[in-house]
């Protein structure tokens, strides 16, 4: 038994190897045997088995030379791209979105289609189309997709297979709908909330890339925040990490079966369609939107201007008790009114009046496609997991002895 152990370790050194050159390449894009040798501290014989396995599980590829420099002319190993593929998609109660982006990260395909489904069987039917459209777009059957991730509102709970409070998408949480989806898309497909979404997005290319810990706070049709702590995007035990839309509100306005039926006391109060309440009860007449409250404030409208700061209180009040909570060091405001021209510094002021301390706050400068962009992120990660489970050989019990892991 301890011979059988021992012939193991070997085995589960080369993996660990393996997992190490191709996480170097993943990180820096292209690298030669020499690059390798010296940022993993390997020896170049090694690193050349390493990368040699590699290319043969089809994980890597040689992506030219390095010229102009002395010496023989290196080979560079990078991702191979066509070793899987993400399928990111975003549900929403007007628009669906998606794309499909390679294992090295380049998006082969993207389109917006407009929501016309009512029904939760209608909008699976609708990201069906999409997802076939993006594949024939990219250039490739359902069969060299690796990993599909979808956006929605709502909290889903991992634990029982269930999504709920998916606000604006009637029928969205019935468990057939959810049944239908992993026929269509897999088994392996992943739901995750729209706002955790966008907030991962932020994280890969927007202000979240250089801090550890941020809240992502999305203020437009609905409100909520993706928190990510430590450099992890926090869901919670329930999955309803980020949900501020159920902040509740002392305030007159709010009605609790406005509560119940729009998602929370704060979203009924501060969410667009909370706003354009708000403006008719100040006196503004015909025709309104968030937009047009906020454009009359530009104006010097003294009643869309009063709403307008009405409404920047009750963000800065939500972003206080996100402070309070978790401390993060930058509040990023995403969606159509956290985005709004000089919102932001009204949200501001009004925190530097309320809040412990003072984190730095941004306005994301990512656009519509953020949700799709935030779940092929995640599809990137959970891709590579499947993509290298075949590196390392089983460690939990080989030979009969247990092997640390």
């Amino acid at each position: 038994m301890a011979v059988s152990g021992s012939a193991a370790r070997p085995r589960l050194i080369r993996a660990l190897n393996e997992q190490l050159m191709l996480d170097h390449i993943r990180t820096t894009g292209s690298l030669s045997r020499a690059d390798l040798a010296r940022i993993s501290g390997l020896a170049k014989n090694t690193v050349s088995l390493a990368l040699g396995n590699l290319e043969r599980a089809g994980l890597v590829r040689p992506a030219g030379v390095r010229t102009g420099v002395p010496g023989p002319a290196a080979v560079l190993y990078e991702v191979n791209p066509d070793s899987g593929f993400v399928l990111g998609l975003d549900v929403g109660g007007q628009y669906l979105r998606g794309a499909i982006a390679d294992s090295a990260g380049a998006v082969r395909a993207r389109a917006t289609l407009r929501a016309r489904a009512r029904t939760g069987h209608g909008r699976v039917a609708a990201l069906a189309k999409l997802g076939a459209d993006l594949r024939a777009e990219a250039g490739f059957g359902p069969g060299a997709l690796g990993q599909t991730v979808l956006g929605s509102p709502g909290i889903y709970d991992p634990a029982h297979d269930t999504l709920t409070l998916a606000a604006g998408l009637p029928g969205w949480g019935e468990p057939a709908v959810l049944r239908e989806l992993r026929r269509t898309f897999g088994t392996e497909m992943v739901l995750e909330n729209d706002i955790d979404a966008a907030a991962l997005a932020e994280q890969a290319h927007g202000h979240g890339r250089d801090v550890t810990s941020f809240a992502f706070i999305s203020v437009g049709t609905g409100i909520g925040m993706g928190l990510v702590i430590d450099g992890k995007l926090h869901r919670g035990a329930h999955g309803a990490a980020g949900e501020i839309g159920f902040l509740p509100m002392d305030d007159d306005r709010v009605d609790l079966d406005d509560v119940r039926r729009l998602g929370g006391g704060l979203e009924t109060v501060a969410s667009a369609g909370g706003i354009v309440r708000a403006a008719r009860l100040a006196g503004m007449h015909g025709p309104l939107s968030a937009r047009t409250v906020f454009e009359a404030a530009a104006r010097g409208d003294a009643r869309a201007r009063g709403v307008v700061e009405a409404e920047a209180v009750l963000i800065a009040r939500a972003v206080c008790a996100v402070i309070a909570v978790a401390d993060p060091h930058l509040i990023v405001l995403g969606g159509g009114v956290g985005q709004a021209a000089d919102f932001l510094e009204r949200v501001a002021a009004r925190v530097r009046e309320l809040a412990p301390v003072e984190p730095a706050m941004r306005v994301s400068a990512l656009g519509n496609d953020a949700v799709v962009d935030g779940c092929l992120a995640a599809g990137a990660d959970r891709l590579w997991e499947r993509l290298t489970a075949g590196l390392a050989p089983d460690t939990t019990a080989i030979g009969g002895i247990r092997e640390p892991v």
